[in-house]
């Protein structure tokens, strides 16, 4: 649960565009010191709702790997040219043939075993001693795909046929962290998830992080992913066992999942790349152009950098990779959790050089699974950073793929992704009219991120608000 404090900086967030411009120039002249005694919360308590539980343990996060492997007739070595998987499409079923399954028949819980291998634990620790988490966000995906097998049973399937499907990461919806600062590198990790919801081809699984320390469990993240059945051959879609809700747990899982549909779809229309900022975020806009605009100037070309803040084109990073063929699936295309590791890596370090410490990442959000990657092209990716408010900064992470043959560069995903401070930060402002909609899109997802919703209040009522309240 977030604090008072919290719920107060979103409200100052949303009624700043109605302040006057006298009252706009008393805040925005606030001293850093006064800001640094109102920083947001360091933690919060992720709320995990309801769960499904049950005893079913795959093993290890390396033995998933192989049971995955092995159903999907994926053969060790890499070929130019995938291992053709045409015969199986003659396998794939009719939507009627196949039977209800339950949440619970998919739940199972896989352990990282960082407490007894020295050997997998050097590949899960970062510089600084600590959880990678870029590496539990791709054992995140493959046990994401864990679940979709074991969701999906086809009784007329032969024995030693191989799984006629293939799942791709559609979305991650959103991954909260907390309890970091507790994470411990020297213990197991436990990982557990299930199906929350289910359609004709695409299937929400909802996946926990936890971790038993010092005799008690703490929880580390809660995952929403959104995964689609594909045929053999990945060339269409393949139907799946639809869901039979069971008790009122289940039923209100089911009725969460279906609402967390819904907003998916309200919140593509509504973007800001889609349609026209809202009415109090052309207002912050233009009072960014005031801010940056020299007085008395008619130049258009001109701006001025105001104390403690920085331009977002000079805060971004950019790396180019070569996926290579060991990180491939049977279509000899690239992981989907790959790119979510190499996407929380690159914005880690641009996140780190902003603000000059240890960030601390508090969400990942809205990740979307536009185009395969294939093994032979090369992949960019930039991390910006789009938006700062106190002690918090949200970047939004473009990953592009190159062909080095045709020259052909396309955009195959964005990564939002929401770091917190110990201190105040340097705000980053934009130049262009794009960068705008980039800062606005950014501060959406920082408000997203920490739960905040703010109501727009009249701009009569906020005359009456006291001039103590903080200016982002």
């Amino acid at each position: 649960m977030l604090c008072r404090l919290a719920r107060g900086f979103g409200t100052a967030l949303a009624r700043r565009s109605y302040w006057s411009t006298a009252r706009r120039r008393r805040l925005l002249a606030t001293s850093s010191p006064a800001l640094a005694c109102q920083q947001l919360p360091r933690s919060y308590t992720l709320d995990n709702g309801p769960k499904v539980k049950s005893d079913h343990r795959s093993g290890t996060m390396v033995e998933v790997a192989r049971v995955i492997r092995e159903q999907s007739g994926v053969d060790v070595g890499y070929h130019t040219i995938p291992k053709p998987r045409d015969h199986l499409l003659q396998h794939e079923p009719k939507r009627e043939e196949l039977p209800p399954r339950t949440m619970l028949d998919s739940h199972t819980t896989a352990i990282l075993p960082l407490s007894s291998s020295e050997l997998i634990r050097e590949s899960y620790v970062n510089h600084l001693g600590r959880v990678r988490l870029g590496r539990i966000m791709e054992e995140l995906d493959m046990f994401a795909v864990w679940i979709c097998h074991r969701h999906v049973k086809l009784p007329k399937l032969p024995k030693g046929v191989p799984l006629p499907y293939t799942f791709v990461t559609l979305l991650v919806d959103k991954v909260e962290f907390t309890n970091l600062e507790r994470l411990q590198v020297n213990q197991d990790i436990e990982i557990s998830g299930h199906i929350s919801w289910a359609g004709r081809s695409s299937m929400e699984i909802t996946i926990y992080v936890r971790q038993l320390a010092h005799g008690e469990y703490i929880d580390v993240t809660k995952a929403i992913f959104v995964m689609v059945a594909r045929n053999a051959t990945n060339t269409g879609p393949a139907p799946i066992n639809p869901i039979e809700v069971g008790d009122e747990t289940e039923k209100l899982i089911w009725e969460q999942a279906e609402k967390r549909q819904k907003v998916r779809k309200s919140s593509a229309m509504d973007s800001v790349f889609n349609s026209p900022p809202r009415e109090h975020e052309q207002a912050i806009m233009y009072e960014i152009l005031k801010r940056t605009t020299p007085a008395n100037s008619m130049d258009l070309n001109k701006r001025v950098l105001p104390p403690k803040c920085r331009w977002m084109e000079d805060s971004m990073q950019s790396t180019m990779i070569a996926p290579f063929p060991e990180n491939r699936n049977a279509q000899n295309t690239i992981f989907g959790g790959y790119l979510m590791r190499q996407a929380v890596e690159i914005s880690f370090i641009m996140a780190s050089i902003y603000l000059g410490d240890r960030p601390i990442l508090r969400c990942i959000s809205d990740i979307s699974f536009m185009h395969p990657v294939h093994v032979d092209r090369f992949l960019q990716l930039t991390a910006h950073v789009v938006y700062a408010a106190q002690n918090y900064v949200q970047l939004m992470t473009v990953a592009q793929i190159w062909d080095a043959k045709s020259g052909k560069v396309q955009t195959t995903n964005v990564f939002y992704l929401t770091y917190r401070a110990d201190k105040v930060l340097d705000e980053v402002l934009p130049r262009s009219y794009r960068e705008m909609l980039w800062y606005v899109h950014g501060r959406r997802k920082l408000l997203a991120a920490l739960h905040l919703q703010p109501e727009y209040p009249d701009p009569t009522e906020v005359a009456k608000e006291s001039s103590n309240c903080i200016s982002t």
